[in-house]
């Protein structure tokens, strides 16, 4: 594999992959430039609020953790510029980033975005076809998570779209940007369960759009 970073080791490499254990902005700041063909970020959502979600058919918590934290509007803000434009150096000219979120992070993230030299090619929507139920029961059942892809503003980007690929997959008709699926299941938490993993057919659509550009 190619050289990726400045002074960061990884915990583990083979002939196709590797995997770093750090912390974000630390890797990001170690990282070369334009040395990125595409990005996949699910930042904290930021929805750890001392309420209650349903898990398993019971009460639980939806704090995630002090990461998933935030004192105000403003420190919201500025951690996702700061962050998203980290992003924009290490991203090669053509490359495109994937960020995906709910409606406590989302708009701000879609706005760092723009701030930081960014255009917004899809709103994606996954919707869940099994998401938890509404225990409060005075708004409407939350089942889906938005997924903006973007790419840099300058003119001379051109980010790759397999379309046929994706009409394929789509029984010969274009792919709408909604997508439609169960949340993670338990065969692929094999190894671990994190608060926040999503499913592997989510990065398969997103690497299957753009691997023939590389």
């Amino acid at each position: 594999m190619g050289k990726f970073f400045e002074g960061l080791k990884p915990c583990y490499c083979d002939s196709s992959a590797a995997l770093y254990l750090s912390d974000t902005f630390e890797a990001l700041e170690k990282m070369l430039s334009e040395k990125v063909d595409m990005i996949f970020a699910d930042p904290p959502y930021f929805l750890s609020n001392d309420g209650i979600t349903c898990s398993a058919g019971k009460a639980v918590s939806v704090n995630k953790g002090d990461w998933d934290k935030i004192e105000s509007v403003e420190e919201k803000h500025d951690f996702n510029r700061r962050w998203i434009k980290m992003c924009h150096r290490i991203l090669k000219p053509n490359g495109t980033i994937w960020i995906s979120g709910t409606l406590h992070n989302i708009y701000s993230v879609g706005l760092a975005l723009e701030q930081e030299g960014f255009k917004i090619i899809n709103n994606i929507t996954w919707q869940k076809t099994n998401p938890p139920p509404n225990l409060a029961c005075r708004c409407f059942t939350h089942s889906t998570e938005t997924i903006l892809w973007a790419q840099k503003t300058d003119k001379s980007a051109r980010h790759y779209f397999n379309y046929e690929l994706m009409k394929d997959l789509n029984g010969g008709k274009q792919m709408k940007d909604v997508w439609t699926g169960a949340l993670t299941p338990s065969t692929e938490k094999r190894f671990g369960k994190h608060p926040t993993q999503k499913p592997v057919y989510l990065a398969d659509i997103k690497w299957k759009i753009w691997w023939k550009a590389i």
